[in-house]
This record gives structure tokens, C-alpha cells and sequence, in this order.
């Protein structure tokens, strides 16, 4: 039978909850067991497509065209299990399924009831992802306990114990160890706080990890066992990070976690192979090279809006054992500072995605800053759309040229709304989303990077390159280096007597991974080593 561990979380939001869970997935998939990952977010909305990155941090886009919570981006790099739509579950989503059948009639005129009605519904979606040759699900639960919006999500976990058998579930609690520096001591009482909210829903903790920057002594981890009611070796210590968020799992491991899953949930299994996290974190220690990328971004103040931007630079210099100095660089300030003030120096620059008018003439500034100093640029989504303005504008001589999505009376309207976009009216799930084909061109730098003509990448957007101008751009020097395979939408831009300037219309950081480098964020770092 699949055994189910469900993670909570405690004291604060923001705890970590999200890469707890994918170090645990990853220790389990380690000792040789098929691990899902999973998360329900106590949110209203239907899914993060429609919410603000200062809100949310970014959106994370599966193959199937799910926009979901940034967790699952954790959840990939650290997993190898798939993730799908029935990985990532909010309240509306949960709410809105149990309306629809209401509609129906499907409740024989019963009265509808959080319980049982919305957390059978609950119950029912983590059954699922448990279906089909599955080991161990794990379900991180958003929010954090004593949140009035997580009630039915702690409710629904504390029944399903009753069906599933209380020896096939674990339950893990993820709370803060705050160390108060005035009175030089860690504080356990908001951890009891919290295990004793959990025991008032009617869930025992089998395991606590606590967050803390000090470590927690014997006494302290035996007075936390003692007020929680779980044994003092299920007390286990995850101190902050400060390397790499990598070290992780290896912490994990030294605390006996994966041991003590295994021993709780009778999983016969080997020895974890712990050789590829090793070996990443030996390369991030001992880097031969050392450069600077700039980011610049709408959103590059908060860092969880481009989170796997970040990442997959990361696991690209992991990849050429290289330490990258990334600066964040809101793209608004070019506008009043210039690009040769913010960004002199830089070894590559990358302008990554977003929506909405604020700061593209600044992306557009670094953008020419990058082409004229020969600088490696690579520019992702709306900064391919940028990268065609600008050239539009400084090389063709198309004054003006714009993008309909910020000027729809511009006289170039050199990026234009997809044709399957222009009767949409509703804002929720409707971009072109999701994994798509496209056919890479012989001769490319794309092509060198990926090593073959055919890929399948992940999209969200609903503006493209505007075909009318394709032939003014191959004339005046652009190579449109990929595109859909029947050769209709632009995926891929280079300049070719550049080093290494490319755009992509998709987002090549959902499909990147600490031990997989994405081939083109490799190649971009490789051209910022060749420059440095």
C-alpha cells in the first residue's frame, strides 16, 4: 500500500516547508523508492496564474500546462517523480469541483457541508496522486497551523489516518526554534504552541523539524519532545543554511530523518546514494572560475518572482564549476540611472519575464547595452519580445516599434496577441501554456547548445513575434534560430556575429536541475566565462 506523510507547518509562513519536503522526496527517491510530490494551498483563487509575483513569487508552469505554486519548482529540481495538475490544489480549486457536482445533482439533495463534503473532496485528490505505482506521496499543506483557511486541508489529513490505516501515514510538523540574542537562549514555547494547536484538530505529530540558527542542545530537544509527546529522537534539528540551500538533505540525513521514515512507515530499503549532492556541493566549494550576471527584471527586488531564474543560473555554474556573483537589477532604475551605471562590469546579462508596461524601456536599455558592448545576453519570454523591439528600433529603423500589449496604436507593432488569443476574455488559465514542440535551425548557437533540432519546452505568454515583420528582421541581420514546427511562431532569436546573444519565447528555467544544467543557461554562462 502507498504510504502518505504529510507535512505542516508552524509558528510562521515562509518557514521552508516547500524545500523540507523536496529534501525529503529526494532522500527517499535516494534509497530507491518512487516518491509524488505534492502541495494543497489554502487559497481562494483557482490557481497563483492571476496573482501578483509581489503576492506569490512566480508562477511554476508543469508540461501539462498547470500554473502552480513556486514550491513545485523545489519539488522538481530535487525530484525525479512527474508532477502534474493533480500535484498542486487550492481551496478555490477544491471548492469550485465540489460546486460543480452540487450542480449536477450529484449530492441527491443533500446539504452541503465542509464536512464531509469538501474534505472527502480533499481526501479524493490525494488519493490520487497515490494511484499508480507509487511508494510514498508527500503532501505539504500551504499556510500555517492557526490559519482559519487551513482548517479543512488539517481536517481532511487528520481523517484519512481512518481509511488509509494509521500505519501507513506520518505526520511531520515544520516549526521555528527562535534564538532570542538579548537573552542568549532558543525559546521552545512557540513550538509547543504549535504542536498543541495540531493535537487540538486531532493530529499527533510523528516527527517534528525545527527550524532554528543555533543549535538546539540535549535539554532543549528533550524538553521540546517532552511538551510535543513524540520522542526525543523524533526531535529533529534543520539549522539554516547559509552555502546553499543543497546542504539541506545532507543535514536531513546527519539527524537521522530519512532512517526514522523508513523505520516508521516499515520501508524496506537501501542505503541512500548520496554521491550526486555531494558532488554538486564539492563543485559549488571548489569553483574554477568566478563571474557576475546581471538580472534585470520588473520584478528583481523579490527574488521568489524569478526563483528558478536563479536556480538555473545556479545549476549552470554547477554545471562549468563556477561561482556567479547574480545581480538583481529593477529594471525601472536603467530609466533614471542609465545602463552603463548599473550594469558596467557584468559578465552576461539576462532579462527575464513578467507582465505589464513598468520598466520595459529600461529591459530595452539593457537589452542595446548588451548588443552594442558584446556583452552574452540571453533573454527569456517578454525579454526575447524585447530584445526584437529594440533591434527594431536601433538597428532596423522602425521607430516606434512596439509591442501591442503596450501600445496597441504603435506603428510597428513588431510583437502582436497570438491568434488564438484575440476572442479570450477571461484572464485564468488561458495563455499558451504549458510543454510545446519546437524545431531548433542547423548553425544556431541554440542548436550547439542543445545537441539536437528537436525540443519541448514550457510556455506562458499570450503575445509572439509578428510574422509580417519576419522578413525586414532576417534581411536586416536577426536569425530566427527556432520555431513552431510548421514554422509559424517564433521561439528562438540570435544575432550571430555576437557572442552569445539569444531570446527564447518559453521558459527554459522550469526544466532545469542541479544535477541537468538546461542547456541554455549552460551555454550562456559558458559564453560569460569565455568573456570574463
Amino acid at each position: 500500500m502507498t504510504k502518505h506523510i504529510f507535512v505542516t507547518g508552524g509558528v510562521v509562513s515562509s518557514i521552508g516547508k516547500g524545500l523540507t519536503s523536496a529534501s525529503i522526496g529526494m532522500l527517499l527517491e535516494a534509497r530507491g523508492l518512487r516518491v509524488r510530490m505534492q502541495k494543497l494551498d489554502p487559497y481562494i483563487n483557482v490557481d497563483p496564474g492571476t496573482m501578483s509575483p509581489y503576492q506569490h513569487g512566480e508562477v511554476y508552469v508543469l508540461d501539462d500546462g498547470s500554473e502552480t505554486d513556486l514550491d513545485l519548482g523545489h519539488y522538481e529540481r530535487f525530484t525525479d517523480g512527474p508532477l502534474s495538475r493533480s500535484s498542486n490544489y487550492t481551496t478555490g480549486q477544491i471548492y469550485l469541483s465540489v460546486i460543480e457536482k452540487e450542480r449536477q445533482g450529484r449530492f441527491l439533495g443533500k446539504t452541503v457541508q465542509v464536512i464531509p463534503h469538501i474534505t472527502d473532496e480533499i481526501k479524493s485528490v490525494i488519493r490520487k496522486v497515490g494511484e499508480k505505482d507509487v511508494d510514498v506521496v508527500i503532501t505539504e499543506i500551504g499556510g500555517t497551523v492557526g490559519d482559519i483557511e487551513s482548517l479543512p486541508f488539517l481536517e481532511a489529513i487528520r481523517q484519512f489516518p481512518l481509511s488509509a490505516g494509521r500505519e501507513n501515514c506520518l505526520f511531520i510538523h515544520l516549526t521555528l526554534v527562535p534564538y532570542l540574542k538579548a537573552a542568549g537562549e532558543l525559546k521552545t514555547k512557540p513550538t509547543q504552541h504549535s504542536v498543541g494547536q495540531l493535537r487540538q484538530i486531532g493530529i499527533q505529530p510523528d516527527i517534528l523539524i525545527c527550524r532554528c540558527e543555533q543549535s538546539i542542545s540535549r535539554d532543549e530537544r528533550d524538553k521540546i519532545a517532552l511538551f510535543c509527546n513524540i520522542p526525543s529522537q523524533a526531535v529533529i534539528e534543520e539549522r539554516d543554511k547559509d552555502f546553499s540551500i543543497y546542504e539541506v538533505p545532507l543535514s536531513l540525513v546527519d539527524n537521522g530523518l530519512d532512517e526514522q521514515i523508513c523505520e516508521r512507515l516499515n520501508l524496506s530499503t537501501v542505503s541512500p546514494n548520496l554521491d550526486p549532492i555531494n558532488e554538486i556541493l564539492h563543485r559549488l566549494r571548489n569553483p574554477k572560475h568566478e563571474i557576475s550576471i546581471a538580472v534585470v527584471g520588473k520584478y528583481a527586488e523579490h527574488k521568489d518572482a524569478y526563483k528558478s531564474i536563479y536556480e538555473s543560473i545556479d545549476h549552470a555554474g554547477i554545471d562549468h564549476h563556477t561561482q556567479i556573483r547574480v545581480g538583481r537589477i529593477q529594471s525601472a532604475r536603467l530609466e533614471e540611472e542609465g545602463a552603463e551605471k548599473l550594469l558596467a562590469g557584468y559578465d552576461g546579462i539576462l532579462v527575464p519575464g513578467g507582465f505589464g508596461e513598468r520598466g520595459i524601456e529600461g529591459k530595452l536599455l539593457a537589452v542595446q547595452y548588451a548588443r552594442e558592448k558584446q556583452i552574452p545576453f540571453f533573454g527569456i519570454c517578454l525579454g526575447m519580445q524585447c530584445a526584437v523591439i529594440e533591434y527594431g528600433r536601433n538597428v532596423l529603423g522602425l521607430g516606434g516599434a512596439h509591442s501591442t500589449e503596450f501600445d496597441k496604436d504603435t506603428e510597428h507593432p513588431v510583437i502582436c496577441l497570438l491568434n488564438d488569443q484575440r476572442e479570450i476574455t477571461q484572464m485564468g488559465g488561458t495563455m499558451r501554456l504549458g510543454s510545446q514542440p519546437a524545431k531548433i535551425h542547423p548553425g544556431s548557437k541554440s542548436v550547439d547548445a542543445y545537441g539536437v533540432a528537436d525540443v519541448n519546452e514550457r510556455h506562458r505568454h499570450r503575445y509572439e513575434f509578428n510574422n509580417a515583420y519576419r522578413d525586414q528582421y532576417t534581411d536586416g541581420g536577426m536569425v530566427f534560430a527556432g520555431t513552431s514546427p510548421d514554422g509559424g511562431l517564433v521561439e528562438i532569436c540570435e544575432l550571430p556575429d555576437h557572442p552569445w546573444f539569444v531570446a527564447v519565447q518559453y521558459h527554459p528555467e522550469f526544466k532545469s536541475k542541479p544535477t541537468r544544467a538546461h542547456p541554455l543557461f549552460s551555454g550562456f554562462i559558458g559564453a560569460a566565462i569565455a568573456r570574463k
